[in-house]
């Protein structure tokens, strides 16, 4: 029976030794921990030599040391801790470190803790008397302090403030400039501060432990453009830390205008009022401090206007004008001017006139029209001119009463062509013209409608040169008063119909009553003109002494549709002679002005002939 107890013991003996224990630096667990089972009462004391006593406060790093009395050999020390404040009925204890071999200390860190009541306990295996010895601490406090950085700041920046990456604290110094970091730490055993991350090369002396500045005056000599965050770590005795981190930029560039929107955009604009969008959100300061406002005067003025609008409106005369703008960022740094053209123009275009080819029944093809106008302004838009006609029955009106509408010809402005498949069918109606004119900056003007009549394409008439009385003044009556008239019928195309002309007379002194008298009608049969030319000779009687008109007319009736009726009429004047001198004949008669020529020649040949 005795043997088989001493058996089981061993083996509870070997289970026991094979768990692991917690080595220095395993993670604290907060659970109870397992004791060697004891097979005897050991003779060996431990005692804390070195270790917080009862209400001791602890703060930092606590080397721990234990002092051996008694007999027995001290194979391994298990350091244990509970935390007093648990409401549990027993304490649970958490292993800190199982130390198994001399010297028998370890460097308590109590920052590993939160703050409270704590009690230690070391359990000390005793290998002669296979028994453990136990040592409790009194119940002591931890009461770290972790500084608390109450300030740290960068003085006196030209815009913001540092407290985050949006809102940097910026700085427009040269490089030979200073930054002045302030710090500030609660902590009841400060030691010391550092300050890395800070621009140019180098980094700032630590401050502290000797005595603290509680700040820094920076300059690195060379101190770049750019972005930093400067990082702060403070100490204390207890080694416990705190960092803050500061936002900075220093900016000595001054920032760009972008493309800034003139009105809709245009080159020319019909308006003096003239909204500039587009003004801050196209502006740049690249990575610096930012954009603050846009100042813009108009050249030659003597001040500049600031504005933090995306817009303004702007009031200009009628010409050209240039408006100069450059930006401020946030620190005081100016961007280069840019100029910008902005052009007015208010009044509408001008029309001179039109050009059209000659309408005839005989055109084969389009005619030509364009329009003449002028914008001694932003110039005349030919893209959005345009000219519109239709067909009229007698060209007035504002509307074409044939067509109904008007027809936009094409689409080369203000030039184009009229085309019909056959201008026969078109004489006498009117081509109605109109044209919307624009020009660049969108003023707009439409012509009143203008009417160019279609006429035939054929034309008789008389050849005025050659056409002719072989005498102008003679005896009245049938023996002596015969003249011939020789005419010339032409016309500005072959006609291959028949004309009627005729030949009429009256009395030069007639009233207006008095109608001319039919003396001869000729019917010319078709073909007459067929080649365009036709000689007609007439005879003609004066009747009675006095002045007579004589009239070759063509086509009396008007039944041939002609381009110009006004020539179908030649007009001519014979004279009959006074009777009152017999033996005299008027046409033969030397004229007074011939008799007072020889008479002044006879007189000049008789002077001669005395000297």
């Amino acid at each position: 029976m005795g043997r088989s107890y001493v058996g089981i013991l061993l083996v509870l003996i070997l289970l026991a030794g094979t768990a692991p224990l917690p080595q220095q630096g395993d993670t604290v667990l907060l659970s109870e921990a397992i004791t060697p089972l004891e097979s005897g009462t050991s003779s060996l004391s431990i005692a804390f030599s070195n270790g917080p006593s009862q209400d001791d406060d602890i703060t930092g790093l606590q080397t721990l040391t234990f002092s051996l009395s008694g007999t027995g050999t001290l194979d391994s020390l298990l350091l244990e801790i509970t935390d007093d404040d648990t409401s549990t009925s027993q304490p649970v204890w958490s292993t800190v470190v199982n130390l198994t071999e001399t010297p028998w200390m370890y460097p308590f860190d109590s920052t590993d803790y939160t703050n409270g009541s704590y009690t230690l306990r070391a359990i000390g295996w005793d290998s002669d008397a296979e028994a453990n010895t136990t040592a409790l601490s009194g119940s002591f406090n931890i009461t770290n302090q972790v500084p608390v950085i109450t300030i740290f700041t960068a003085l006196n920046p030209d815009a913001g403030s540092g407290t985050s990456i949006n809102d940097r604290a910026w700085f427009n110094i040269p490089t030979q400039g200073t930054i002045a970091f302030r710090w500030g730490a609660n902590d009841d055993d400060l030691k010391q501060a550092t300050l890395t991350t800070v621009p140019g090369p180098g980094t700032p002396a630590t401050d502290g432990p000797t005595s603290l500045a509680y700040g820094w005056d920076w300059a690195s000599g060379n101190m770049p453009e750019g972005t930093w965050s400067p990082r702060l770590t403070v100490y204390d005795q207890s080694g416990l830390s705190n960092t803050s981190t500061l936002h900075i930029g220093i900016d000595r560039t001054g920032p760009t205008v972008g493309t800034i929107t003139v009105g809709d955009g245009s080159m020319w604009h019909r308006s003096g009022s003239i909204t500039l969008s587009n003004i801050m959100t196209s502006a740049s300061d690249g990575q610096g401090s930012g954009v603050a406002s846009i100042q813009y005067m108009v050249a030659g003025a003597s001040s500049w206007t600031s504005t933090t609008s995306d817009s303004v409106t702007l009031s200009f005369a009628e010409g050209t004008h240039e408006l100069i703008v450059r930006a401020i960022d946030r620190v005081g740094n100016v961007g280069a001017n840019q100029t910008i053209d902005i052009n007015v123009d208010e009044t509408d275009p001008v029309p001179l006139g039109w050009t059209v080819d000659e309408l005839t029944t005989s055109r084969i093809g389009a005619a030509n029209v364009s329009f003449n106008a002028e914008d001694l302004g932003s110039g005349m838009d030919n893209v959005s001119s345009y000219i519109q006609y239709g067909f009229d029955s007698n060209g007035v009106g504002q509307t074409p009463d044939i067509s109904g509408r008007w027809l936009n010809l094409g689409v080369n402005g203000l030039e184009g062509q009229i085309g019909l498949s056959s201008w026969v069918t078109k004489s006498r109606q009117h081509i109605m013209l109109r044209a919307f004119l624009q020009d660049e900056a969108g003023n707009t003007y439409t012509t009143e409608a203008s009417s160019f009549q279609i006429l035939p394409g054929l034309d008789i008439y008389w050849n005025a040169s050659q056409t002719n009385l072989d005498r102008l003044v003679v005896r009245p009556g049938e023996q002596n008063g015969n003249i011939t008239i020789t005419s010339v019928l032409e016309s500005n195309q072959d006609y291959p119909g028949s004309i009627i002309v005729r030949l009429e007379s009256a009395p030069a002194d007639r009233s207006s009553t008095v109608e001319w008298t039919v003396m001869e009608t000729r019917n010319l049969p078709r073909g007459t003109l067929s080649n365009s030319t036709e000689t007609v000779t007439w005879q003609y009687t004066v009747p009675t002494s006095g002045q007579f008109d004589l009239r070759l007319v063509i086509d009396f009736a008007n039944v041939i549709d002609e381009f110009d009726e006004s020539n179908n009429a030649n007009y001519l004047v014979v004279t009959g002679a006074s009777l009152d001198a017999p033996g005299t004949v008027p046409s033969f008669a030397p004229s007074l002005l011939l008799l007072i020529l020889v008479g002044f020649g006879i007189s000049l040949l008789q002077r001669k002939t005395r000297d």
